[in-house]
């Protein structure tokens, strides 16, 4: 099971710094090459370009929550999340489908829903095991 993780191309997890200006500040966002490659494909969807997207999130986060902690964790959970809506078919893999004309309320609705389903015993069961858990089935 490992060799699957383990044998993969290292240079999708080797990091790399991009400079970015983010709320009329230059500063620098350090992320996993994979995680460079999920941000442009999401960006591309709306035609934006990666800083763009990250200025974008940056201002919406800070104005959703008057702060802004770790911004290169949260983008790893929103290329994390991005993985987990396209699985589950809230978000199309399209890649011609924009994000932004998708609707948010509903989508978030939704992962709520799968979310609060999950114990910590079954957190990681998602998909067809997760369907086959409450099934009786596993």
């Amino acid at each position: 099971m490992c060799q699957l993780f383990v044998n993969a191309d290292p240079r999708l997890w080797e990091t790399r710094l991009r400079s970015v200006r983010m709320h009329g500040f230059a500063t620098s966002v350090r992320l996993e090459k994979i995680y460079w490659m999920l941000l442009e494909e999401i960006a591309r969807r709306d035609g934006l370009s990666v800083a763009e997207i990250l200025a974008r999130l940056y201002e919406e986060l800070l104005e959703a929550h008057g702060a802004v902690e770790n911004f290169a964790s949260f983008l790893r959970v929103c290329c994390a999340r991005y993985l987990m809506l396209q699985l589950s078919g809230d978000i199309p893999a399209d890649l011609k489908q924009p994000i932004a004309g998708l609707d948010a309320g509903s989508i978030l609705a939704r992962e709520a829903k799968r979310l609060a389903g999950q114990t910590p015993d079954h957190a990681g069961d998602v998909g067809p095991r997760r369907e086959a858990r409450a099934s009786g089935l596993i």
